[in-house]
């Protein structure tokens, strides 16, 4: 009952009336939200209290610059959130709703946003409908209703569809009524005030990791307080103490700058095709330790071809070209002639019913090809022109459709014939022979004849047909025609990816519905597997799961390929790998696959194939369904965790840098080495722009000579406590050592707070590149790799400079311009940090590797 649909310009105009077909988007924080929330801290509370203080005492121009840096920093904040929100807003457009309609005559795939009341659409399993539908044609067809009624139980229903339901079963077509707020969901959505979204997983971690840092540094304030205010210190110098303090040891701008870090990771994975949903998942990718992948689409090219045929009467035939192209002849097996299906009514029969069982498009212009539907379909279709058999497609009308469900492993129809009603049956040969009444020595030869089709990496289907019609799908007395041999061949990029994985100590397995010994020879031709490895069924699977827990995961652990697995057996894959204390990577693209993408740490969908129910099930997306854009988003998952413990190392180690020199001072019961102003100064000179410049930071070039993290790995490990400990220490101590003898030689506290001031500029510009690597020495990390730093390094270190030569702002800042013989103490000064540092890592490496020699080269993926 298929029409003929809207043309394209009629669906314009209509969408010009009625508007996309989309709901209003969740409210997102303006500008000015964003820039009052910044203020929502207790350590900017401190800060406020702060001010407050200092106009009460009558320091104006404390509480003056206090309130000017303040501002600032939430300027700062406030750039760095709305640009990461527009970022995630930008990218989530990018994997939108889809549905099938017909367009021109033809069926097409359009984005949902542009169906318009008067499309005639399409609908199978997976989809989310995404508009309100008045069905005029339905087979099988079952809704999960959930997101209306609240009831999670499918429903049949013969005629309506409403949009944002599931379609959980069957297939059914109609034309839409009603678009965007005016839907059944739209009403709703009126009436429906959007709530706050959750922090990631990620982001609560940083939080409190960031909460437990405050903790700690208000109580060691609170020592330092009472200690001074014990000895006998004026009041309002305690107070400055403390707020001192307090500014100097807050990491305030550290969720922010993960946050962008995740967001450029985000952007990055884009451009290698895998668009983020979650933005947690940007880290998770990075740590994952196994990959279960699908073959079809995924590890190979998804253009099916069919290449051999069988019959039952045991003749063989060999079908040339490739892909969609029609141009290929059809010969015997050791015959040099080209058939017809006039000669051969088996090879006639099997053609034709790969035809009447079928739900693909396919039509041949003179300048295009309009291909629609499932590649196995489309083969058939591409057969049929070969021999010339689509017309007789007008002889017969479909009556029934039983749908292809990756459950069931076979499709079905029963059509009206010129002889009278026929059922067509093509799918898994196990499934199709247990439909028809064979004898042992023909079964046999069946399965002979399909071990030898696996063996050679074809993909092998039976067909079968029969008279009669049929309610349910539970046939019987079929007449078996034959099998056919399909050649997906493998992407070019699959086998260097997955060789990538190896290296990067990644296991990957294949889990397929194909033949065992068709999944095992594409395995080995990967290279997941060796060639003396086998295939574990889907049989073998429930037989292990039936006995026990232990001898499924035994079963798991020791197997790459997974063949002939139900979807509810993906998920329990899953769950075995992470019983195993793997972090597993799922791929999928049915609405069998949700449970199992949703129990996987991270899922992946097919953003080609996959259903709209996987795409919302799943962290990320594939958007060209390559094996190759996991391998690279791996990559790009561990540049964003390796940047990630860059930020936080930088803005802990300098923090902690100045609590010791406050220590230092009023342990040697000396003067308050810097004023609450000039650490603020300090912070935004030095921090406010190069912790976030880190995130920027390119591939080391390591990322997949490396083994995956631990998924319990804490972010502060042995390595971040020893550099933080011992760069504080460094710059801690140094500064100190500076201003003491700078007191001792008879420099005024002014100058010698100006001296002390300029190290530190001088020692966290420092402490910014070396930040750049946790392992690589600073003289094998390309130097202009990540321009935004060295920029930020920079204006800091020239911001700092000028304020120096600024009238009133120096007076505020107590700032003077240091003379040419101090100017090179200094630096020769602030070179130990770097040298310290250098040392460090060289003796990491050696610790890690005894045997390593130069530092890790310069190599980068491609």
């Amino acid at each position: 009952m298929t029409t003929q649909g809207l043309s394209s310009e009629k669906a314009q105009a209509l969408l010009t009336e009625y508007g996309e077909n989309c709901l209003p988007k969740p409210s997102r924080n303006s500008f000015v939200r964003l820039f009052i929330i910044q203020f929502r801290s207790a350590f900017i509370y401190v800060l406020l209290v702060a001010v407050v203080v200092c106009l009460i005492l009558g320091q104006l121009i404390n509480a003056f610059f206090i309130s000017v840096v303040l501002l600032l920093n939430a300027l700062i904040g406030t750039i760095q959130e709305y640009s990461a929100q527009q970022a995630a807003d930008a990218l989530a457009d990018m994997v939108p709703q889809q549905s099938r309609v017909i367009r021109d005559n033809h069926p097409v795939v359009v984005d949902s946003r542009s169906l318009v009341p008067g499309d005639w659409i399409m609908l199978s399993s997976g989809d989310r409908i995404g508009a309100d539908i008045d069905l005029r044609q339905s087979s099988q067809f079952q809704v999960d209703e959930s997101a209306l009624t609240g009831e999670s139980i499918s429903v049949s229903n013969k005629e309506q569809a409403f949009a944002g339901t599931l379609v959980t079963h069957g297939r059914a077509e109609g034309e839409v009524i009603a678009t965007g707020i005016n839907t059944q969901i739209g009403q709703i959505a009126k009436l429906v005030h959007q709530g706050v979204d959750t922090k990631p997983p990620l982001m609560q971690r940083i939080d409190q990791f960031t909460l437990r840092i405050a903790i700690a540094i208000v109580i060691i304030i609170a020592l330092i307080f009472s200690l001074t205010l014990i000895r006998g210190a004026d009041l309002s110098d305690v107070f400055l103490l403390g707020v001192a303090l307090a500014v100097s040891a807050i990491p305030e701008g550290l969720p922010a700058a993960i946050t962008v870090a995740l967001a450029i990771g985000m952007k990055r994975m884009a451009k290698a095709n895998v668009i983020v949903r979650k933005l947690v998942a940007v880290e998770s990718l990075g740590s994952c330790t196994f990959i279960a992948s699908d073959k079809t689409g995924t590890l190979t090219v998804n253009e099916m071809t069919i290449g051999q045929i069988w019959l039952a009467n045991e003749h063989k035939y060999h079908v040339a070209g490739e892909g969609l192209a029609q141009n290929g002849l059809v010969h015997r097996h050791g015959h040099g002639v080209p058939v017809t299906v006039e000669e051969e009514l088996g090879l006639k029969q099997l053609t034709l019913v790969g035809l009447l069982a079928n739900e693909a498009h396919l039509v041949y212009n003179t300048d295009k090809i309009h291909a629609d539907g499932d590649g196995v379909d489309l083969a058939f279709l591409v057969l049929g022109h070969k021999l010339r058999l689509t017309s007789e497609l007008e002889n017969h009308t479909q009556l029934t459709l039983f749908p292809y469900e990756s459950e069931k492993g076979f499709s079905a129809s029963v059509n009206n014939s010129p002889l009278g009603p026929q059922i067509s049956v093509k799918g898994a040969v196990e499934k199709v022979m247990t439909m028809c009444s064979l004898s042992e020595e023909m079964s046999q030869k069946i399965l002979d004849q399909t071990h030898w089709m696996a063996r050679h990496g074809y993909r092998v289907l039976a067909l079968a047909h029969g008279a009669g019609t049929a309610e349910s799908d539970a046939f019987t007395g079929l007449e078996f025609l034959g099998l056919v041999a399909m050649s997906d061949p493998l992407r070019h990029d699959a086998i260097e990816a997955v060789a990538s994985c190896r290296q990067a100590q990644i296991k990957v397995a294949m889990i397929t519905g194909d033949h065992p010994v068709t999944a095992l020879t594409l395995s080995q031709q990967l290279k997941i597997v060796s060639e003396h490895d086998k295939a574990v069924t889907g049989s073998e699977l429930s037989q292990a799961m039936a006995l026990n827990e232990s001898e499924f995961d035994r079963l798991v652990a020791t197997h790459r390929v997974f063949a002939r697995v139900k979807p509810e057996q993906k998920m329990e894959i899953t769950q075995s790998l992470i019983r195993q204390g793997e972090f597993v990577a799922m791929t999928g693209d049915g609405v069998n696959d949700a449970p199992a993408l949703k129990h996987a740490h991270v899922g992946i969908s097919m953003g080609l194939r996959g259903t709209d129910v996987a795409r919302e099930s799943a962290s990320l997306v594939l958007t060209d369904d390559n094996f190759s854009s996991i391998v690279k988003g791996v990559i790009e998952g561990r540049i964003v965790y390796n940047n990630i413990r860059k930020v936080i190392f930088l803005l802990v180690s300098t923090g902690a840098a100045e609590i010791f020199l406050f220590i230092l001072s009023v342990l040697f019961a000396l003067p308050i080495p810097l004023f609450p102003l000039q650490i603020l100064w300090l912070n935004l000179v030095t921090n406010g722009v190069q912790d976030v410049a880190l995130a920027f930071e390119p591939a080391e070039g390591n990322e997949f000579s490396q083994p995956p993290r631990a998924p319990k790995e804490p972010i502060f490990d042995r390595l971040m406590l020893e550099r933080v400990c011992i760069s504080a220490l460094v710059m801690g101590l140094i500064a100190f050592g500076l201003f003491a003898i700078s007191l001792q030689m008879g420099v005024s506290e002014e100058a010698a707070r100006n001296l002390t001031l300029m190290l530190m500029v001088l020692f966290e510009n420092v402490h910014a590149l070396n930040s750049r690597s946790e392992h690589r020495s600073l003289f094998v990390v390309p130097f202009f790799s990540n321009p935004i730093l060295l920029l930020g390094i920079f204006v800091a270190q020239g911001i700092h400079i000028g304020a120096m030569y600024t009238p009133g702002l120096s007076d505020a800042l107590q700032l003077s311009p240091i003379n040419f013989s101090h100017w090179l103490i200094l630096l020769a000064t602030a070179s130990v940090l770097f040298i310290v540092d250098e040392v460090h890592k060289k003796r990491w490496r050696m610790r890690a590797n005894p045997n390593l020699g130069e530092p890790i080269t310069d190599r980068r993926p491609e």
